[in-house]
């Protein structure tokens, strides 16, 4: 719960944060360059969806947050911008996790030194938040329309390929329906 609308909406604001310093301040002028998780919720993909998948017997906790808009014109050097703004997000869950494990290990590791052992709930905890960021981490970067992986190849191929990558950013989500029910 917690952990993941955390995860959800730090990635999103490292969007925001990315598109404003390459010069779209888009998110900014909306409200979304912020951390308030109120800001960042898609009633489906935050709430609704969550909620559905705690009805399945040993579910995965899955849901997004609503996207953080950009405007790629706006942007310096819009095909490197489209990169840096895309990457950001993932890029934030990876330090998250980083941090995360750094911070739970130097915990559990005073515990350890003064002779105890450190609770089951923080061993948890630690473990579900360095998961969860490294998750989203990976899944962001599939490059599967609309995920950031997507318009991080996009933004990498030469622009005749660049183009026509492009085209098919409007069928990513048929694809992803596709991967997931092949699964």
């Amino acid at each position: 719960g917690l952990p993941l609308l955390f995860a959800m909406v730090l990635h999103e604001y490292a969007h925001g944060w990315m598109a404003d310093k390459r010069g779209d301040p888009t998110a900014k002028l909306q409200g979304r360059l912020t951390v308030n998780p109120l800001a960042h919720i898609d009633p489906l993909g935050t709430i609704i969806f969550p909620l559905i998948c705690l009805l399945f017997p040993g579910g995965f906790m899955l849901g997004w947050a609503k996207p953080v808009p950009v405007r790629g014109d706006r942007l310096r050097d819009p095909r490197f911008g489209m990169v840096a703004v895309a990457a950001a997000g993932p890029a934030t869950n990876l330090v998250l996790a980083f941090i995360g494990a750094l911070v739970f290990g130097a915990v559990s590791g005073t515990i350890i030194a003064s002779g105890g052992t450190p609770p089951d709930w923080l061993l948890s905890a630690g473990g579900m938040f360095i998961l969860i960021n490294v998750f989203l981490a990976l899944f962001n970067l599939l490059p599967i329309p609309p995920f950031d992986g997507s318009h991080i190849v996009g933004g990498l191929l030469p622009p005749k390929w660049a183009a026509n990558w492009q085209k098919l950013q409007s069928m990513g989500m048929l694809f992803f329906i596709i991967l997931i029910a092949a699964t």
